[in-house]
């Protein structure tokens, strides 16, 4: 299973619950390869996750991202991916990307937000290597520093820095369109997944950003039903 079947930890955001779900179903609606997902919810987490709210977090998963290492046992590769997303393309390119020379492998973003408060009012931090961490392959063998003590006690910066692999040159470069951000970046046609970083669609002050409509159309696929014809 390890090699055959993408392992993919999303996010799950209580704020906003829509979105684990229409980026699942984007998911399953591309892939030609066998899928299994994990939402990473905190209450899922008792006893292993219990560091306090940090008030520059946005989102219920900001750190708990790193438990995933853990949680896959320290085996094989595994993926995590923001809930806030939309996929327009098969997982199994980017599960294809993945290289055991690296630890971890990532968009390697280099960009200034455009704007200082996000979804919900929240505040948008700017530190190096903003947004590295929304998408991650994580070769779990390489990735024993992030026990769950180490999760619970180190900065955000140390995380989503990746402070805690011995160098930057255990980081893999993945295409900037596995991980494109939405309005910091220009419209892309190929894009593979889009990020709505700075807010989603589901929320009403973003309803018309890019690949708006796309979202709303796979929103109503997770809804779709097929009744009974009369």
């Amino acid at each position: 299973m390890l090699d055959k079947t993408a392992r993919i930890y999303i996010g799950f955001d209580s704020n906003e619950v829509a979105a684990y779900h229409v980026l699942a179903q984007s998911i399953i609606q591309h892939s030609t390869i066998p899928v299994v997902f994990s939402p990473i919810v905190l209450g899922h987490l008792g006893g292993l996750f219990e560091r306090e709210r940090n008030s520059l977090q946005s989102t219920e998963f900001s750190f708990s991202r790193f438990m995933v290492p853990y949680l896959s046992d320290y085996e094989g590769w595994s993926m995590f991916i923001d809930c806030d997303m939309l996929a327009r393309a098969d997982i199994a390119e980017l599960w294809a990307l993945r290289d055991d020379r690296y630890a971890v492998m990532c968009v390697k973003h280099d960009y200034q937000p455009k704007i200082d408060t996000k979804f919900l009012g929240q505040t948008q931090t700017k530190y190096e290597k903003k947004n590295w961490s929304s998408v991650i392959l994580f070769n779990n063998a390489k990735c024993r520093a992030l026990t769950p003590d180490y999760v619970n006690s180190a900065t955000g910066l140390q995380l989503h820095q990746f402070k805690w692999l011995e160098s930057d040159d255990q980081i893999g470069d993945l295409p900037v369109t596995w991980n494109y951000l939405v309005n910091e970046y220009e419209y892309r046609p190929d894009a593979k997944i889009v990020h709505f970083t700075d807010g989603g669609p589901y929320f009403d002050e973003y309803r018309n950003c890019d690949y708006a409509e796309e979202w709303f159309a796979m929103r109503d696929r997770v809804l779709f039903v097929r009744q009974r014809e009369s």
